[in-house]
């Protein structure tokens, strides 16, 4: 099977903040952002995998500043890690106000999705091409965070 680019899969979404999204405080829900991160996460897993791809998990999700009503939110996700039939992608969220152009950063998380076949059991996935030390540097990094996630699933298993 033949490997595939970090770029050729990466996606950059943006949705502006309309009152539906947010509280009468006028702050985005944090459910609204958790819904277009999961969202981007999954366009980037089946790009990779050219077949649909489920949530696993979301390994990590920080929230570091609100988003308002008006503002752009703009969501960046590409894979990090790639293994047999899952794939973990980081998706960095932030908000712009459109009138003064300041962006702050919003979010961050972690997501693992599960390519599926067509009777909807684990599907194998192309392996990913590292090209520059930011990627490599993700992919190690996310290395890590899978034997954290495993070891966490082994040890819930034995008790």
């Amino acid at each position: 099977m033949e490997g595939k680019k970090v770029k050729d899969t990466s996606v950059i979404m943006s949705h502006v903040v309309m009152s539906q999204d947010a509280n009468v405080a006028g702050n985005v829900h944090g459910g609204v952002i958790m819904k277009h991160i999961d969202t981007a996460a999954g366009v980037v897993a089946s790009r990779h995998a050219r077949c649909n791809a489920v949530t696993a998990s979301i390994d990590k999700l920080d929230f570091h500043n609100p988003a308002f009503i008006g503002e752009l939110l703009t969501l960046t996700a590409s894979l990090n890690l790639v293994g047999k039939t899952s794939m973990e992608i980081g998706v960095r969220v932030e908000a712009e106000n459109t009138f003064t152009a300041e962006k702050r950063h919003i979010a961050s998380a972690y997501l693992t999705f599960v390519a599926l076949d067509e009777k909807h059991q684990p599907k194998e996935v192309p392996p990913l091409i590292l090209e520059d030390a930011d990627e490599i540097r993700r992919n190690q990094e996310a290395i890590e965070r899978r034997k954290i996630r495993l070891f966490a699933k082994g040890k819930r298993m034995e008790t």
